[in-house]
């Protein structure tokens, strides 16, 4: 993948091309994916970061093409700032849903109107359904290419990472009730915002499944051996014994997810910003 170039990454009779920005970086992996989907009359999805050649590249993908929708998968700053400037140069309307309140992400986003969770938006050549998938962030939302069943997965599923799941807006039991529900749906490969088309989707997703399920029982196991309870830094250390220190402040995001999730299930406790196992643990 090469910043700015095109490149088709369809599976089947809609074609989709995909615009690398130019933003990679320890967060992003290579950098945002901007998707533009049709033949005549274009859809872009995640338009990206603010950055005025990537707005040439995305116009230049076009040509003489109308953007019809900007479709958005949430509101983080690698991902919707894009938006604005694209609707005021093509006048597209805008799908995706506002961010949190108080939470820091895009002020600049609109969308046209409101949207629903498995809402089906006609696009002529292809419909698109919204599938809300909240997990990474609560306002994320997957979009399902049905013609081809190819899902744009946003940061919910990523090609060989795994997402930051951060509280209090993220929320790790939302996150894998979301992977199970896509596990019920027909797919054949699965589009992320950051890395490459996937072509086995289930294998993925259990795969995801499992790492979680892993890093779970660790750190329950962790907290088990405790003999007096530990702040979030000092469990990150013995969790994620297997990462390098630069990205142990990001996994402490993250392990707070487990946290609270096994607080919540009576499986760990929390006193005085220190974490020890709860009295349904093992």
């Amino acid at each position: 993948m090469i910043a700015g170039m095109p490149e088709a990454v369809g599976i089947g009779s809609v074609p989709v091309q995909r615009l690398l920005a130019r933003n990679a970086g320890p967060m992003t992996g290579p950098g945002t994916n901007t998707y533009a989907i049709g033949a005549r009359r274009l859809a872009v999805l995640d338009p990206g970061p603010v950055d005025p050649q990537h707005l040439q590249a995305i116009l230049d993908l076009a040509g003489e093409r109308p953007i019809d929708w900007i479709f958005v998968t949430h509101t983080h700053g690698d991902h919707s700032p894009g938006t604005a400037p694209l609707q005021a140069r093509t006048g597209a309307q805008v799908i995706g849903l506002p961010p949190p309140p108080e939470s820091g992400q895009d002020p600049s986003f609109r969308a046209a109107r409101p949207c629903h969770d498995g809402e089906r938006i006609d696009c002529g050549e292809f419909s698109m359904r919204l599938i809300h998938t909240p997990g990474h962030v609560s306002n994320h939302l997957c979009f399902l290419l049905e013609q081809d069943a190819l899902l744009f997965t946003g940061d919910h599923i990523l090609d060989g990472m795994t997402p930051v799941i951060a509280p209090p807006d993220g929320c790790m039991r939302q996150y894998l009730q979301a992977l199970e529900r896509l596990k019920t749906l027909p797919l054949r490969a699965l589009a992320p915002a950051h890395g490459r088309v996937m072509h086995e989707p289930l294998q993925v997703i259990e795969t995801l499944l499992r790492h979680r399920a892993r890093r779970e029982s660790k750190l329950l196991s962790v907290l088990a051996a405790q003999s007096q309870p530990l702040s979030l830094q000092a469990l990150a250390g013995l969790v994620y014994d297997d990462i390098t220190p630069a990205l142990l402040p990001l996994a402490c995001r993250t392990l707070q997810a487990h946290l609270l999730k096994l607080e919540a299930e009576g499986r760990a406790r929390q006193a005085d910003d220190l974490w020890a196992r709860g009295p349904h643990g093992r």
